[in-house]
This record gives C-alpha cells, sequence and structure tokens, in this order.
C-alpha cells in the first residue's frame, strides 16, 4: 500500500509503530528528480526491512514523483510507503533559507519540527546511492550513547587536504569537519535537547537556535546548512556520533589518491557523488555506478543486469585515480547482490514446497 497526499495535507503516519520502519528523507528541488528517484530505487532493491520515504519537493515535482513511484513493479513497491511534503522553513525568512545553498538544501535542517510523529531517520542527499541495505546504517542508532543524537562521517581523512581545517572561517566538527549529505538523526532526542551556542549562556532548543545562528555567521559560511551543523556539533560534540569514510563515499575519497581506508578493507556502503560527478566525466567510475543503477530494469537479474554491465564500464576508467581502485567500489555491491539473490531463492524455494 502506498501512501498518497493530497496538497496541503498532512499525513500523520501513525498506522504502524514507528520502530518496524526505517524512515529515509531528502529534498529535492529543481533538476533533481532523477537523481533522487535513482538514490530511492538504489534503497528498495537492496533494503530488507519496509522503508518510509519523506520526500520534500517543490510543488511541481509532486506529480513527477508519484508518476514514477507508479510505474514501479509491485515487487518493490510493497517495500515502501511514502510522503510528498512541500517545502516549508518554520523560522525566519523562507527565501533565504532556500537560497542558502542548494536549492532548498536547508529543509534538511527543519525536520524535526515538521516530522513530529517520526523518532528516528536518515536523510540523504539526491546525489547519494545505497550499495548495501539502509538496515546497515540504521543499525548505527543503537550504538548511540546516552547524549548522542545524530551521526555524519567526517568531512576529509587527511586535515592538511581538507577544506574546512584549511579555509573555514567559522567553528566546525573535530579536525576536519563533518558531510551532512548523509546524516542519521534521532529526532526525538533533538527536540528535547538544550544546545549550548555561541550567542546566549542558556541552551536552546533546535528550532530557536537556527535562524539566529544563520544570522550571525551568514556572512562566514560556504556550504549553506552544512557549515550550521558543524557550528552546532563544534558547540556541542557530545551529541554527535561520527561513523567511518565508507558510508559517505565521495570523489575527494579517491581523486587525490586513496584516503578511506575503511572502503579499502570493507568496500563503499554509500556512494554520494556530489561535485556532479553523476553528469560530467570527470569522475567515470561513480558515473558508472550511477548510470547502472537508473538503467537497471527492475524485474532483471541483479548479476545479469546490473553487476556485469558494472564490471564492464569500469574496464573504461581504469586510467583514472578512482578507477584504479575497483575493488573498492564494487566489493560492497556485489557482496550486497549475493544475499539478495540468495534471499529470493530460498523465499521461491520454500514457496514452491509450501505448494
Amino acid at each position: 500500500m502506498l501512501f498518497f497526499r493530497r496538497p496541503g495535507e498532512q499525513k500523520h503516519l501513525k498506522d504502524l509503530p514507528s520502530l518496524q520502519w526505517m524512515h529515509l528523507a531528502v529534498v529535492a528541488c529543481g533538476d533533481r528528480l532523477e537523481e533522487t528517484v535513482t538514490m530511492l530505487k538504489s534503497a528498495v532493491l537492496f533494503s530488507n526491512r519496509k522503508l518510509r520515504f519523506h520526500v520534500f519537493a517543490e510543488d511541481s515535482l509532486k506529480p513527477e514523483f508519484e508518476k514514477k513511484f507508479q510505474e514501479w513493479p509491485s515487487t518493490y513497491t510493497k517495500k515502501f510507503e511514502y510522503n510528498i511534503y512541500p517545502i516549508t522553513f518554520s523560522v525566519g525568512n523562507a527565501q533565504e533559507w532556500k537560497k542558502l545553498f542548494k536549492p532548498c538544501a536547508a529543509q534538511r535542517l527543519f525536520l524535526p519540527v515538521i516530522l513530529k510523529d517520526v523518532d528516528s531517520l536518515l536523510y540523504v542527499d539526491t546525489d547519494v546511492l545505497f550499495l548495501r541495505p539502509i538496515d546497515d546504517i540504521w543499525r548505527f542508532l543503537k550504538e548511540f550513547n546516552s547524549t548522542q543524537l545524530a551521526a555524519m562521517a567526517p568531512e576529509h581523512e587527511i586535515p592538511k587536504i581538507g577544506w574546512y581545517s584549511r579555509f573555514a572561517r567559522h567553528p566546525y566538527y573535530g579536525t576536519t569537519g563533518v558531510n551532512s549529505g548523509v546524516m542519521l538523526m534521532n529526532l526525538t532526542r533533538i527536540r528535547n535537547t538544550q544546545f549550548k551556542n555561541s550567542m546566549i549562556s542558556t541552551g536552546l532548543t533546535w528550532e530557536e537556535m537556527l535562524y539566529p545562528l544563520y544570522q550571525k555567521y551568514k556572512n562566514y559560511i560556504t556550504w549553506g546548512d552544512q557549515d550550521l551543523l558543524n557550528i552546532i556539533f563544534y558547540f556541542n560534540p557530545e551529541y554527535l556520533y561520527v561513523f567511518p569514510c565508507q558510508w559517505n563515499y565521495r570523489p575527494d575519497h579517491c581523486m587525490y589518491g586513496s584516503n578511506c581506508k575503511g572502503a579499502e578493507t570493507d568496500g563503499i556502503s554509500i556512494l554520494h557523488g556530489n561535485r556532479g560527478v553523476y553528469h560530467d566525466d570527470k569522475q567515470p567510475t561513480f558515473k558508472a555506478i550511477y548510470e547502472v543503477i537508473r538503467d537497471f530494469p527492475f524485474e532483471d537479474n541483479l548479476f545479469q543486469s546490473l553487476f556485469y554491465p558494472l564490471q564492464s564500464k569500469f574496464l573504461d576508467t581504469v586510467h583514472t585515480l578512482c578507477g584504479r581502485i575497483p575493488q573498492v567500489f564494487l566489493k560492497q555491491i556485489e557482496k550486497t547482490m549475493r544475499k539478495v539473490y540468495e534471499n529470493r531463492v530460498v523465499v521461491h524455494v520454500r514457496a514452491n514446497h509450501r505448494l
């Protein structure tokens, strides 16, 4: 069953306990429809438990998303439900927030305020691809200690070539800052926490803090809402859980030489194609994975129509820095597809046995 929301209608998702679902949020504006649908497709292809998509989009994109979802086969539509929300900012100037960085990206800062019925969720940028089940990153929530309420990966592994450590004119988390393209959030804790800040001596709630923080630092920030998150967790480091770089693997991890040791060992878990690399020829390894997942026919064999074409495309990228380490890109997705395939075979055999 899918939830369709009429314009202006707020759907309260209380039909099943929140813990039975994994919640995934994304913000899509401008020309990000295809990228977002491909990201959601990668989530549905590999995940085990059911998913709830919270898609925040401009009004013109809503019917396009609904059309895309309706085209997916029932085998996969049974695995998720979705809501599409308008772009809204509860405090401050909406136009300022909308233009802060990428179109509408600041919407992610308001998820704890808007999704009051959701306990925890995973936020991702539109240019993210899952190469293993979301179930696996969702488990990090159980690793939070009593104060941690969000999780992100470092912006860089090496301070001397990291952006924040070289150029930032504002406070940032740790030695290299954190990247907000993949962000696990315990919304209940965020809503219930008083945050230390650089504006007043007492704590502020998340919603109270956002606009004054932006006003104070707006002339110093480059990466919009990500910079604001870095400032927040600079003053509240005990609230942040940091997960390894393979859960937010970007071109920066290979274009200057391989510098994500976790990916070298375990393979990439979540691919983040920032810098527009899915749509140009600067990083063909990233583009190859994006195009293969985008074009994969849902009902086809995963190895025949996804993994083998991907291997073939990678042969054309070995001359690039990222292409020299194909095992980093292929290891986890091959492992994931084997599990998906094995699970389907077991289910099919069991079904036939009952007959």
